[in-house]
């Protein structure tokens, strides 16, 4: 494809130009039952070394979550996500400069985030949908990430069907974007994501990654999340998550190739240099 025109994501008023060189989303799961990673750094101590880490390993953003969003997965109360992701995220931002940003579908919690630090809400909730975080959005000079979804994470693989998956998520994403800026909500404020693996089949996702040009085309940037997705493990006949870091690379790297500004990843310094020579490539 052709090189990327440069794209302006503002997080609290700050410019980030994306399209030079795709980004790379460190994740950090604070939760005992995330389908991956689960429990890993359920500690809060834990968790602020893995996001240094990462920091160090070279991540440009790290979304820091205390919900599990897996397939069947159940709600958390506000409060007990909230105690999950505060203290982390008011830690990482007191010693980072990096974004942070925080994955939860509930204003409460999300209000709580950015107040410790958060600049960034990914909720997997279509945001339109959503009044109280659209209002906290109206209240503040957060980013936002537009992601795709049917239904809830309990329910949502069972609403897969499609008559064209990539025209109806680019629908989303116009249909969206119009409600929000009629909100009060800036573009400039908004990154779309197709949301691979949720309410999808393995085929899909690999349409989606194909058609990620498209929804660039929008004048958004696109985050992916392809990392160690379950259409890996059915391409691979890989049951388990953390065996499918290969698979996560070459997932990666399609995603570059059509269009991805920012790659949200567990495995970060792997991921970086896939990152990097894919965005060569292209």
């Amino acid at each position: 494809m052709p090189a990327l025109t440069d794209l302006t994501l503002t997080l609290n008023r700050r410019p980030w130009r994306l399209g030079a060189r795709p980004l790379v989303m460190g994740i950090l799961n604070v939760t005992p039952d995330s389908f991956s990673d689960g429990g890993d750094c359920i500690d809060p101590d834990t968790a602020v070394a893995r996001g240094l880490a990462m920091a160090a390993a070279g991540a440009d953003l790290l979304d820091v979550g205390g919900e599990s969003t897996r397939p069947g997965s159940r709600a958390v109360p506000a409060d007990e996500e909230a105690a999950r992701v505060v203290p982390v995220i008011r830690e990482l931002a007191r010693r980072l400069t990096l974004p942070i940003s925080v994955d939860t579908s509930k204003a409460a919690v999300a209000a709580a985030a950015l107040d410790a630090g958060a600049v960034l809400l990914n909720s997997v909730r279509p945001l339109h949908e959503e009044p109280e975080l659209l209002e906290l959005l109206r209240s503040c000079d957060a980013g936002a990430v537009l992601m795709h979804l049917r239904g809830t994470p309990a329910t949502m693989q069972a609403q897969t069907h499609y008559e064209d998956v990539a025209a109806e998520v680019l629908q989303f994403f116009e249909h969206s974007l119009r409600v929000l800026a009629a909100a009060g909500i800036a573009p400039e404020r908004i990154l779309l994501d197709p949301g691979l693996g949720f309410a999808k089949t393995a085929e899909q996702n690999l349409e989606l990654i194909r058609a990620l040009g498209r929804f660039r085309a929008l004048g958004r940037p696109v985050l992916a999340g392809p990392s160690r997705k379950s259409f890996i493990g059915k391409l691979l006949d890989e049951p388990d998550p953390k065996r499918r870091q290969w698979g996560t690379a070459a997932a990666v790297a399609a995603c570059v190739l059509h269009g991805a500004d920012i790659l949200r990843v567990h495995d970060v310094p792997e991921m970086l240099q896939v990152c990097r020579v894919a965005a060569a490539c292209r």
